[in-house]
């Protein structure tokens, strides 16, 4: 599976209930397991989201129409599991598909001279991020000039969905560009060094990873699921922030900065999964107190901004 937002649910009576924009990640994975025909894959996930309630919910009809046809198309694909279900199996499957995907695309751009051209039109002109993920992911194996000539300026000259405008940092990193690149980010424009960029969730810095470790260590008695829930928001929540202020803050390294994010993680799920307002228990478990609490209330007033706007 690759770095970034993967799944985050919770249990509410028999329905599974995403974050929103894990949603948007599961769609762009249904999208990429049809282009690749991985389809028992694509069984599985549909089967997994259609048990999800509250803005999947709108999907449904759409999702059981889709399933639907695969059953009826390919009967001998078996659904699997989620992405990720089988670490060892659903690795050596990514490998798979990436290696049948890339032999696509070069067949493709052999064959027809202005497929980079198409598909960096689809960059600047279709503002569906599932469709402006699956360009980039083509154009990983069209490097070159015109592939990171057209990525600076698909950055610089306005915002997009944060999520793309990280995986195309990445890109760029991939395609071994240097320098810095521009992005706008909530109208004001980032100057990143593109040799930065992480292009896993361990090369960000050791204060962005004790975040969730820290957070585990404390719910490990007291509830135990929500240190996975906990993993996969931060690294939705690190992406999306990555290169603005917020994001240098997330960086400090300083006593107790891992603390105050942790708990304000831990309250933001706590208030998110369980409906749970009062956080003295959350801030006495963290030790925030005296100058933690301001920035502790800081840092969870950003992820309950962060969270509404995704809604």
């Amino acid at each position: 599976m690759e770095e970034g937002v993967r799944g985050v649910s919770d249990f509410t009576g028999d329905n599974l209930v995403l974050f929103p924009k894990t949603l948007d990640y599961y769609q762009i994975q249904l999208t990429r397991m049809l282009e690749t025909e991985r389809y028992g894959e694509a069984k599985g996930l549909l089967d997994f989201l259609l048990q999800c309630g509250g803005e999947a919910e709108r999907h449904h009809t759409e999702w059981q129409a889709l399933l639907g046809w695969l059953e009826a198309a390919f009967p001998e694909a078996t659904a699997t599991g989620l992405p990720g279900d089988d670490a060892n199996g659903a690795e050596e499957e990514e490998e798979d598909a990436d290696s049948i995907l890339k032999q696509r695309v070069l067949d493709r751009a052999a064959e027809d001279p202005a497929y980079l051209q198409r598909l960096i039109s689809i960059l600047f002109d279709d503002e569906d991020p599932e469709q402006q993920l699956l360009a980039l992911g083509q154009m990983t194996h069209l490097p070159g000039h015109e592939a990171e000539s057209a990525l600076r300026r698909w950055l610089s000259e306005r915002e997009h969905h944060p999520l793309v405008q990280f995986r195309a940092l990445q890109l760029l990193r991939r395609f071994g560009a240097e320098g810095a690149a521009v992005m706008l980010r909530e109208g004001e424009a980032l100057t990143l060094e593109i040799e930065e960029t992480p292009l896993s969730f361990e090369e960000f810095p050791s204060a962005v990873l004790e975040v969730p470790e820290r957070l585990g260590r404390m719910a490990e008695v007291s509830d135990p699921a929500l240190s996975y829930f906990a993993d996969e928001m931060w690294r939705e929540c690190v992406q999306a922030a990555y290169g603005s202020n917020v994001f240098k803050w997330m960086m400090e390294a300083d006593d107790g900065a891992s603390d105050l994010w942790a708990a304000a993680l831990h309250q933001h799920l706590q208030e998110k999964l369980h409906g749970q307002s009062g956080d003295e228990w959350t801030r006495e478990q963290y030790g925030i107190t005296g100058d933690l609490r301001f920035r502790y209330e800081q840092a969870l007033r950003w992820l309950r901004a962060y969270g509404a706007d995704r809604v």
